[in-house]
């Protein structure tokens, strides 16, 4: 990496940093940490959304699976106007109206304390994977362009994203997703650009290639007849067919919007009904484009290495989610290197401080809160015998109350970067990050989708009903992730299907429990 390349880096590192650390006011609130004041403009907060969903594992997942394979993934997006709807219709206003900013209150009313510590620790592995898999793959091109050693560039980024997550809460997360969505959609489009005009025969070689197949020109890589594929439209369950990555998008996005404690504290920030709405479809809604020009580089990277325009190395072939990192090192002007990468780490920061901030919103509200309260009840059974003597004296107030809030949702954000980073270090090595990552959050969701949906039916279905469906959904989900590795009888399912078979599992079992429970 030249010096001017490294100085357009760090100067944007450095500045989301200070410019979130901004936000940071000594004698702010849990309330501000949390959801912001409820101030924000539902422009903002849709971007913030958008810049969720494009983490890194888009910035580069995307590009690797395109570059090895074809446009399936695309599919999971696809599903994502469905999701988007229900949620701007149904989902928003719920949580508005609800009273609280965590996600998993309602299903304590519901079904009792089990239900939301069960979603909120399904919600915690989730986000730890997530954390784990973007800064493994922010590190990915720090290593590749200047031989830094992943595991100190992991702690390094994990360390910036944990200050300014800590110190600005909510509203500096929101406000710098906003401005890194730009960076990072600008850093796309001018990369595909640079692709496309790269091409010995021009921008249309790129898809000729792509459609009539090269499979002598790149060895590594898996033969495609026609890149731009969205999978097979058959009826397998072993595969990851159109059908599949519908279906899996389709369950994994109702979850995102319904139950997912970064969309649901986003909901919160926007100053009316209105704006929360708003958010919704516009982060949603732009996202496909989006996702599509990420499979497009991909494909790009495809016939660009395929036309002899640059060689590409065996050792890089065999790992596609290395692929568009070597680019932008080999092919790239010099300061335009340091501009893309600043653009991969803004994909990366912004999901990285979301996950940081929720999942402390999540410890202080569905963890120690109660714990706090239950304390609280003990000490005024104390106090009010000590009225009785005389003895009585008020103690802390509101303001100390705050003040103990923020410092446990600080100290829980370090907690959670801190395991987010450990987590990384553990992925080293693996082939490809995206389909990890699916895996890992199909598995992890533990099918809490379908206990939300219990909770929102109308009719009221009992809290055993409900345990009873969780333990049917783990068992499912447990035997759906295991039998392939384990070589366990029976019909086998795609990892994929995992969050679809436990939430339907879930559903329908607790249903049905409610149902015979009630007969005469």
């Amino acid at each position: 990496m030249q010096t001017i390349d490294f100085i357009v880096f760090a100067v944007f590192t450095l500045g989301v940093v200070f410019f979130g650390c901004s936000f940071y006011r000594k004698g702010g609130s849990a309330d501000d940490f949390a959801h912001a004041g409820h101030s924000l403009p539902g422009w903002v907060v849709g971007m913030s959304i958008f810049a969720t969903y494009v983490s890194s594992i888009s910035y580069i997942g995307y590009p690797g699976k395109a570059f090895a394979a074809d446009w399936n993934a695309f599919v999971f997006s696809l599903s994502i106007p469905l999701a988007a709807f229900v949620a701007a219709r149904y989902f928003v206003p719920f949580y508005r109206f609800s009273g609280s900013v965590s996600a998993y209150a309602f299903l304590e009313d519901k079904f009792g304390r089990w239900a939301r510590l069960y979603a909120s620790a399904c919600y915690l592995l989730t986000q730890v994977a997530r954390m784990g898999s973007i800064l493994y793959l922010l590190a990915m091109p720090m290593h590749i362009l200047m031989g830094w050693d992943m595991v100190a560039v992991i702690i390094a980024t994990c360390a910036c994203v944990i200050v300014y997550s800590m110190l600005g809460g909510l509203k500096a997360v929101i406000w710098a997703d906003a401005i890194q969505g730009f960076i990072l959609i600008g850093g796309a489009l001018l990369c595909l650009g640079i692709l496309l005009f790269s091409m010995p025969e021009g921008p249309m070689q790129v898809f000729s290639l792509a459609v009539d197949g090269t499979p002598a020109a790149l060895g590594g890589v898996a033969h495609c007849a026609n890149k731009f594929s969205l999978g097979s439209f058959g009826a397998s369950l072993t595969e990851s067919t159109f059908w599949v990555c519908l279906v899996y998008g389709i369950f994994i996005n109702l979850q995102n919007y319904g139950i997912d404690q970064n969309y649901v504290q986003r909901y919160h920030t926007a100053k009316s009904l209105r704006d929360a709405r708003f958010s919704v479809l516009f982060g949603g809604w732009l996202f496909i484009p989006s996702s599509a020009l990420f499979f497009l580089i991909g494909t790009a990277l495809y016939a660009y290495y395929a036309s002899g325009a640059a060689p590409l190395p065996a050792e890089i072939q065999s790992q596609p989610d290395y692929v568009f990192p070597y680019f932008i090192v080999s092919s790239l002007p010099v300061g335009l290197r340091g501009l893309l990468i600043a653009s991969i780490f803004a994909a990366g920061m912004s999901t990285v401080s979301t996950s940081v901030t929720s999942a402390a919103t999540v410890i202080l509200t569905d963890y120690v809160k109660p714990l706090l309260y239950k304390r609280g009840e003990r000490r005024e059974e104390r106090g009010e015998r000590n009225v009785e003597r005389g003895e009585w004296k008020e103690e802390g107030g509101e303001r100390d109350e705050e003040r103990g809030h923020l410092k446990i949702l600080r100290l829980s954000s370090i907690v959670v970067g801190v395991l987010g980073g450990a987590t990384a270090i553990a992925m080293l090595g693996v082939k490809s990050i995206i389909d990890a990552w699916w895996i890992l959050s199909s598995v992890f969701s533990g099918g809490m989708l379908g206990l939300f949906l219990l909770g929102i039916m109308p009719r009221r279905i009992g809290h055993r009903a409900a345990l009873a469906g969780c333990l049917a959904g783990i068992s499912v989900i447990a035997w759906v992730s295991l039998a392939p590795t384990l070589n366990l009888p029976g019909p086998h399912l795609h990892e994929y299907l995992a969050i679809v078979v436990g939430t339907t599992t879930i559903f329908v079992v607790g249903f049905l429990a409610t149902a015979i429970s009630r007969k005469p």
